[in-house]
């Protein structure tokens, strides 16, 4: 039986190998599992996104000035919840961890399967095609490379220098997530999207992003939503999940 960390390891890197680091790209049509779209239907992140900050930059100094501040946030209770945002292994279900509190229900395949299947199947849109072009392009050098300095998540650090660090695919699959999870559930959107923020935050915290590149990241999470929406399956789907959510909250009331 493989320990936790190392089910946390394999996952991770298996969502870098996803997001361009190594392996073929892949899809709707090679993975229809975990992608609802095409590469061919998403926007695309080299031309939409500015380019990373230059280190000689005001925009750089300020991703220096909010690296200090993620480093001094580590041992605090936001700390913690910034390594726990960090892990994205659906063997602990982490949207249910991230988001279950703000959206006020369980994210689980027991308590609301369609509204798991939803989230769980677009997962790699928003972490994978949403960013893949630009991350492939720039292969921006992470923080804690830059400055050889220790993360918050030291297993995730060897498959992280392998990976570009601009735009943030966690931090577009929190803004997504919280995007779509609000407009199931608007009566606590307010609660929702400040825990999607908070996600992409945290990637900050542990050292991980810059803030740029959570800043970009929020910006193709936000525009893969938008694809998502054009998509029908997507479209089946969402309403199953509004549909499952809209029953279960009637009985409550």
């Amino acid at each position: 039986m493989k320990s936790y960390s190392s089910l946390r390891k394999l996952a991770f890197t298996g969502i870098l190998i996803l997001t361009g680091a190594g392996l073929s790209a892949q899809n709707h049509n090679s993975n229809p599992e975990r992608y609802y779209l095409n590469e061919d239907k998403v926007p695309s992140s080299l031309t939409i996104l500015m380019c990373p900050p230059d280190t000689t930059s005001f925009r750089f100094a300020y991703d220096h000035e909010q690296y200090e501040w993620g480093k001094s946030q580590r041992n605090t209770p936001r700390g913690r919840q910034a390594v726990t945002d960090a892990n994205l292994n659906w063997y602990t279900n982490w949207a249910d961890d991230a988001f279950g509190e703000a959206f006020g229900s369980p994210i689980s395949k027991e308590s609301n399967p369609e509204l798991y299947k939803l989230v769980y199947n677009m997962q790699e849109d928003a972490g994978d095609l949403a960013t893949r072009e630009a991350k492939q392009h720039y292969m921006r050098t992470r923080p804690f490379v830059f400055w050889n300095e220790p993360t918050a998540t030291p297993d995730d650090e060897e498959a992280l220098r392998k990976n570009g660090s601009y735009p943030s695919g966690h931090t577009s699959i929190g803004w997504a997530t919280a995007l779509v999870l609000a407009e199931i559930n608007p009566d606590r959107a307010t609660e929702i999207l400040k825990r999607g923020f908070e996600f992409g935050q945290s990637r900050v915290i542990v050292g991980a992003h810059y803030q740029s590149d959570v800043d970009a990241g929020r910006v193709a999470g936000a525009g893969i939503v938008a694809m998502l929406h054009t998509d029908k399956g997507f479209q089946k789907q969402l309403e199953k999940a509004k549909k499952e959510f809209a029953k279960k909250n009637k009985r409550k009331k």
